[in-house]
């Protein structure tokens, strides 16, 4: 018996799609469903190296977390990683297949559904329910063409959906009924029913608010979700969530040990500094552009990024080359990852034209090492130790790229293969390596930070991972009627 599935779009990006998503992937696990996840299309520079040798975006393979299923490429069978503001990498099905423009991918996309369709009916095929996310707003009619990201999905795989719509951004209720009246009849005709998400308060307040979407819409009621403060405490899906860690900003913090990360506009993989937010003696302090980075820095950490040359010329831009060169001649710390790892040496050639035209440019050079990006990229979960502390870790790869110089004689991390990845400077006081995820692990996070003066709470990241998730599948059964979803399903 093939699996049943809905999909579930939002009046627009950030309404809590993947969220709640993730939270049903967990709720309908623990009563024994076999449930998978699926985003036809994703653009995020968020991503995780898949059990089957590929890449997908950061919040599908939460969800397959959340739904305790193995990750794998077909639950995202199309992602976009942007390069920059009107261009971007295209991965299909775990694979990189080019770079397009934003105009030119309009027309690519019927080309793309096909295999989109494949992943789909193969996730049916091993599973009992499939809950689908789609992508940004489901009333962007102007790219309704080719759509294979929201009703056009829908509309090709026959799979019924549900509206969300964010009352925390007000506005909800023309958002939800204006969705309807944009949609053509037959798109609108998909959609069965819808969620209010992120309320704030009485919800007793929106009581006729919901009556008035669904009289409007004619589609059904199925939850008022209040505000789950503990999805901070989740990987972020993408750079959305960035802008909600600086409207928070940092919690109270005993000041023992500030981390600065400056804001790269193609950072990526920045879910590596979620471990490190969660430890009650560590500010990570995000730096955005325009200011400069603070002298009172215990480390400064450059992350992952998309477009490696590109960030580097906004960093110096910015004048955070000025800041660093700075901050080290003061005896200060920094660490790279990947991205981050490759501005730190002393050049960077890009013979291909991977991010664009083919060009070499000078690094921050502060490690003696150079990096020549290459058309491979390398996609792997790995372990391994920390070389100065023997600590064990286990992270991913994610990158294209050869880095050689002579820092390496110092590597930062040794693989359970006997490989070594990283550099350390003479001096010990600067570092980088090519491995992400390398602070979710308890003891290579502990050791870290005690290098650096301050103790870590000994507390799982991953146990408080796994808590939340179950916290956010225990607060959505509260408040959707989850069994009418499963009427729902197709």
């Amino acid at each position: 018996m093939a699996a049943r599935a809905l999909m579930f779009l939002g009046t627009g990006s950030d309404v809590g799609k993947s969220l709640i998503v993730a939270g049903l992937c967990r709720l309908f696990a623990n009563r024994g469903v076999r449930v998978v996840p699926f985003k036809p299309q994703n653009m995020s520079n968020n991503a995780a190296v898949t059990a089957d040798g590929g890449e997908i975006g950061r919040a599908q393979a939460l969800q397959a977390r959340a739904a305790r299923v193995a990750v794998s490429v077909h639950m995202n069978p199309v992602l976009l990683k942007p390069q920059s503001e009107t261009g971007a990498q295209i991965i299909v099905q775990g694979r990189m297949a080019g770079s397009a423009a934003a105009r030119d991918f309009q027309t690519k996309k019927r080309d793309l559904l096909p295999a989109v369709l494949e992943s789909f009916a193969h996730l049916k095929a091993n599973a009992e329910l499939v809950l689908v996310e789609g992508a940004g707003s489901a009333s962007e009619i102007n790219l309704r063409a080719n759509d294979i990201a929201n009703i056009g999905f829908a509309r090709a795989a026959d799979v019924p959906v549900v509206l969300i719509g964010d009352i925390d951004r007000g506005g909800v209720i023309a958002s939800l009924v204006g969705t309807k009246h944009v949609l053509d009849s037959e798109d609108a005709a998909m959609i069965r029913g819808f969620i209010v998400n992120k309320m704030r308060g009485d919800a007793s307040l929106f009581a006729d608010g919901m009556t008035a979407i669904a009289r409007l819409t004619d589609w059904a009621p199925l939850g008022l979700v209040p505000y789950f403060d503990e999805a901070r405490k989740l990987p972020a899906e993408d750079a959305l969530g960035l802008r909600d860690l600086l409207k928070s900003g940092s919690p109270a913090r005993n000041g023992k040990l500030t981390i600065a990360v400056p804001m790269l506009p193609r950072i990526s993989n920045f879910d590596d500094l979620d471990p490190l937010r969660n430890e009650p003696d560590v500010s990570v302090e995000m730096i955005e552009r325009g200011r400069a980075i603070p002298a009172n820095a215990d480390l400064i950490l450059l992350p992952g990024s998309k477009s490696t040359i590109d960030d580097l010329a906004a960093l110096r831009a910015e004048g955070w080359d000025i800041d660093i060169k700075a901050h080290v001649r003061r005896g200060g710390r920094v660490l790279g990852l990947c991205g981050g790892y490759q501005m730190l040496g002393t050049s960077i050639s890009d013979p291909h034209g991977i991010e664009g035209l083919a060009r070499s440019v000078e690094g921050l050079g502060v490690l003696d090492v150079e990096t020549t990006l290459g058309p491979e990229k390398r996609l792997a979960n790995v372990e391994g130790t920390l070389r100065a502390s023997g600590a064990p870790f286990s992270g991913y790869e994610m990158h294209v790229g050869e880095t050689t110089g002579a820092d390496l004689e110092r590597p930062f991390l040794t693989f359970s293969d006997g490989r070594n990845d990283g550099a350390i400077s003479q001096d010990g006081r600067i570092a980088g390596c090519y491995v992400h995820g390398l602070f979710s692990s308890d003891a290579a996070r502990a050791a870290f930070l005690s290098e650096l003066g301050v103790s870590a709470t000994g507390e799982s990241y991953e146990a408080t991972v796994d808590r939340v998730l179950d916290r956010l599948a225990d607060h959505l059964a509260k408040h959707i009627d989850f069994e009418q979803l499963l009427k729902l399903a197709k």
